[in-house]
């Protein structure tokens, strides 16, 4: 049986990182306006700056597995992409999908560093969907399960089989000529004005 459930994926790391930039950012700001805020002022639209590409960047992007297929939401835009359109998943650099379309890449879900490769263990390499193993068994480092793109491919793979060997990509059929996209023109707008008050400010 598939399942219904839509999961998604947004790694620990980057939400960490946007809520301690916010608090430190906000945070301060706060506290300059309080206590000076005509030294303060100069200062509000470059730090919003980095607060909002930070959320941007690393709050917001995620991999969403759903019974209709795999949506990824980017930095830019949200790519969504159906089942029958996905032919192969990759993680050389980052969780990327091969489809149809085209090839999709995952801000979320990027490749380990070296370090983290060289750190792994067993455990990173076992219990893995058995479309992740290649020739002899083998794992590419970016499929290791302590890495943010080894991960995102898991539940990736994992769905994948399930429909599978459901019988539901027996017959894939493409029924659009091109992937749906959803730019994202809020957070790029906020980001636009932001640059401009930041250039304005330095200008003055």
């Amino acid at each position: 049986m598939v399942s219904a459930d839509v999961v998604e994926y947004r790694p620990a790391f980057g939400r960490v990182l946007a809520v301690v930039v916010a608090v430190l950012g906000l945070g301060g700001l706060a506290t300059g306006l309080v206590a000076d805020a005509d030294v303060t002022l100069p200062y509000v639209a470059p730090v919003l700056l980095v607060v909002a590409w930070v959320w941007a960047a690393y709050w917001r992007p995620a991999v969403l597995v759903s019974p209709a297929g795999v949506e990824l939401r980017n930095v830019t835009r949200t790519v969504e992409l159906p089942w029958p359109t996905i032919e192969r998943v990759d993680t050389k650099y980052a969780l990327t999908l091969h489809t149809a379309y085209g090839d999709y890449a995952a801000w979320a879900a990027p490749a380990p560093s070296r370090a983290r490769v060289t750190a792994s263990r067993a455990d990173d390499v076992a219990h893995l969907p058995g479309s992740t193993y290649g020739p002899g068994g083998s794992v590419r480092p970016g499929d290791l399960a302590s890495s943010a793109s080894g991960q995102a491919a898991a539940i990736v793979r994992a769905r994948w089989e399930e429909l599978r060997d459901a019988g539901v990509l027996d017959d894939p059929r493409v029924e659009r000529a091109r992937p749906r996209v959803r730019w994202h023109v809020r957070t790029l707008a906020a980001i636009v004005v932001l640059i401009a008050a930041s250039v304005l400010t330095v200008a003055l």
